[in-house]
C-alpha cells in the first residue's frame, strides 16, 4: 500500500484550513484517511502550522510520501531535516548527539529568522500607522485653516479698502468741500 501525506481539505470558502493526514495513495482527498498529524492554517500571516512532530518523522522514515505542498510544510518545520540527519546515522556518518546538536542548532536559527520576519511585520504595520496617522494630522491642519481662514472677519481687507479711499478722498477733499458747501447753505435756508 503507497501511504502519501497529503492536506484534506476544510473551512468555508475562501477560507480554507487543512488538516495533515497520512492516507492510502488511492483514497479521495477529503476521504479516509490513516492518521492525523497536523493542522495547516494559511489565512495567518506567517501561516500557522500546528504539526506533530515525532509522528511525522515516523511516518517520513517508514516511507510515507508527502505531497508537494506537504514537503514545503515539513521542511519549513525540520522534519526532512531530521529525515536526512537520521539517515546519516543508518549510514554511519553521525551519531545520535551529533544529530540532535546540528538539528537544535538548525532549530534556534529557523526559530530567529522566524522571530525577526516577525518583528519586521509589526514594525512595519507600525510604521505604516505612525505614517497614516501623521498624514491625517496634516490633513486635518490644513482643513482647521481653511475654515479659519473662510470664518475670520474680512475687516482687514475692508480697513485696507477704506484707508484707500480716505487717502483718495483727501487729496479729493478741498474741491468737494466747496462745491457742497453752497448747496448745504441752500438747504439750511429752506429749511429755516
Amino acid at each position: 500500500m503507497a501511504t502519501r501525506i497529503r492536506l484534506q481539505r476544510h473551512g468555508r470558502k475562501r477560507r480554507a484550513i487543512f488538516t495533515i493526514v497520512v492516507a492510502d495513495q488511492r483514497a479521495k482527498r477529503d476521504g479516509r484517511y490513516i492518521e492525523k498529524i497536523g493542522q495547516y492554517n494559511p489565512n495567518t500571516n506567517p501561516a500557522t502550522i500546528d504539526l506533530n512532530f515525532d509522528k511525522a518523522v515516523e511516518w517520513v522514515m517508514s516511507g510515507a510520501q508527502p505531497s508537494d505542498t506537504v514537503r514545503a510544510i515539513l521542511s519549513y518545520k525540520g522534519v526532512m531535516m531530521k529525515k536526512h540527519l537520521l539517515e546519516g546515522v543508518k549510514k554511519g556518518a553521525l551519531t545520535e548527539d551529533q544529530v540532535e546538536e546540528k538539528f537544535n542548532a538548525w532549530l534556534e536559527a529557523k526559530e530567529n529568522r522566524i522571530q525577526a520576519k516577525r518583528e519586521g511585520l509589526v514594525n512595519a504595520t507600525e510604521s505604516q500607522k505612525k505614517a497614516r496617522l501623521e498624514a491625517e494630522a496634516e490633513v486635518n491642519k490644513k482643513r482647521a485653516e481653511a475654515i479659519a481662514a473662510k470664518n475670520a472677519p474680512e475687516a482687514p481687507a475692508e480697513e485696507e479698502v477704506a484707508e484707500e479711499a480716505t487717502a483718495e478722498a483727501t487729496e479729493e477733499a478741498p474741491e468737494a468741500t466747496t462745491e457742497e458747501a453752497p448747496a448745504a447753505e441752500g438747504e439750511e435756508k429752506a429749511a429755516e
